[in-house]
Parts: structure tokens; C-alpha cells; sequence
């Protein structure tokens, strides 16, 4: 069973568990790996040089404090420099989590807001697929961005949200991918059954760590085996024509 990853952080795990997870698993066909910042951007690519399938995606993760303007310039001019070599835009979005924790003030998610629109604006320009941490009520407004700049090409990774935006987001064509999480969680499968398979791809967020099956268990891409799983339960499939229709899915969304 062949698989991609569609979204994980490669660039934060060690040099030996990166080692095992390219070689070890050999039903892994590429795994896309997006960035935090600069430095992470330029480990990404780095990586990419080593292991042909990992496809880097550059830019700003928004659960973090803002960039400076020269760090913002030094990281926009980087990335215009190496678009030749990156998949994507991403990971890029709007700080919920910070938000959630009162750390971000009106006025800070204002400029949170121009930042993600900067990133939109330059995957338009480049004619990259964007990446993107928009979860609950932060999705719409994402979506409102999407739609004001007529990009077709967006991955709400992780997504959460409510029916009305599921319904929007189905509408405009945006992908979805689904982590191991939907093993355990029901409002993921309820998820999974609403959205179209042709919108979907898998991803494991690691080394971002998970409950369940999974707890105290080291995040590799080998987990998103059992995503597939669920999902042909959900959708009624076999296992073997949802492990090649996600597949399909990404290659083509990514061009990979």
C-alpha cells in the first residue's frame, strides 16, 4: 500500500529518525514537508537535495509571534529566490491556538491577517498551491481570502470546522488532509463521510504527537496506514482503491 504525506514537519525530527522514515518505510513515495520560518525553510530544502521525495513547501507558521518586517523581507526574497524548488506555500495561516490561549490582541491578528494575505498573494504570483492553518471560526476568513485573490489551489490541513464552511470549502474545490487522529475522533469521521474523496489526501502533521492507538508512540508517516483504513470504512471502499485515489489526489494537486 503506497502512500504520500501530505504535510509534516520533517525538518523537526532528528537525523536518524528522518534516516529511518526515507529508508525504512518503503511505502512511502514522497512526504511534503513544510516549514516554520527561515531556518526551516532552508532545512527543508536542504533535505530535499538528500532525499528526492521529500518535496518542501516555504513559509510562516502562524502559532508563533510575528515576524519582523526585515525577517518577513529576508524570508519573502528567500523564498523568491528557491520557488523553482518548492511544492507549495506553507505552512501558513491564522494563529487560533494562540488566540485561544489571549495571547494575541485585536489588533495583532489584524497583522496576522495581512501577513496570510502577503502568502496568498505571492502563491498566486507563483502559481503555488498554499498550505494552510485555518481551523474553526479562522476557516471562513481564510476562505475570504482565497476567494478575494481567485486562488483555486488551497490544502486546510488538519481542518476543523463548522457545516456551513465544510459546504463552501467542497464548493471552491479546497483539499482537506486527514491525520491518524481519525481513528479516534468521531467528529473527523464525521468529517471524512461529508467531504469528497476527490478533495482528500492523508498527512500525519509529525512529529506532532498522537492519543489514542498511537500514544507514546514516536509520529511516522507508517500510521497514516490506519487513516486509510478508516476512511474506506467510512466511505465504503476498499482499502486499496482509497490508498491509490489519495495518492492520485496529491500527485495532482501538488504536481509531484
Amino acid at each position: 500500500m503506497k502512500m504520500i504525506d501530505a504535510h509534516i514537519h520533517l525538518d523537526q525530527y532528528k537525523d536518524h529518525e528522518i534516516e529511518w522514515i526515507l529508508g525504512g518505510l518503503s511505502s512511502i513515495e514522497a512526504l511534503l514537508s513544510v516549514s516554520n520560518n527561515l531556518e526551516s525553510c532552508k532545512r527543508n530544502l536542504e533535505l530535499s537535495r538528500k532525499y528526492p521525495k521529500i518535496k518542501p513547501a516555504f513559509g510562516f507558521h502562524p502559532e508563533q509571534s510575528l515576524p519582523a518586517e526585515y525577517e518577513l523581507g529576508r524570508l519573502v526574497e528567500w523564498m523568491d529566490q528557491n520557488r523553482n524548488d518548492m511544492a507549495a506555500v506553507g505552512e501558513v495561516g491564522l494563529p487560533y491556538y494562540l488566540r485561544l490561549e489571549q495571547k494575541v490582541s485585536r489588533h495583532q491578528f489584524g497583522q496576522y491577517l495581512e501577513l496570510l494575505e502577503s502568502f496568498v498573494k505571492l502563491g498566486k504570483k507563483w502559481e503555488k498551491p498554499i498550505v494552510l492553518h485555518a481551523v474553526y471560526e479562522d476557516a471562513p476568513v481564510a476562505c475570504d481570502l482565497l476567494e478575494t485573490h481567485s486562488v483555486e489551489k488551497a490544502h486546510f490541513h488538519w481542518f476543523k470546522g463548522d457545516e456551513k464552511t465544510i459546504v463552501r470549502m467542497i464548493q471552491n474545490g479546497y483539499f482537506i488532509s486527514v491525520t491518524p487522529e481519525i481513528v479516534y475522533k468521531e467528529k473527523i469521521q464525521k468529517l471524512v463521510q461529508d467531504y469528497p474523496l476527490e478533495q482528500m489526501m492523508i498527512e500525519t502533521d509529525g512529529p506532532w504527537p498522537f492519543e489514542g492507538p498511537f500514544e507514546g508512540k514516536m509520529t511516522h508517516p507508517g500510521m497514516m496506514k490506519e487513516t486509510i483504513f478508516k476512511i474506506a470504512e467510512i466511505k465504503n471502499l476498499s482499502e486499496t482503491e482509497v490508498s491509490e485515489r489519495l495518492i492520485e489526489n496529491t500527485k495532482k494537486f501538488y504536481g509531484i
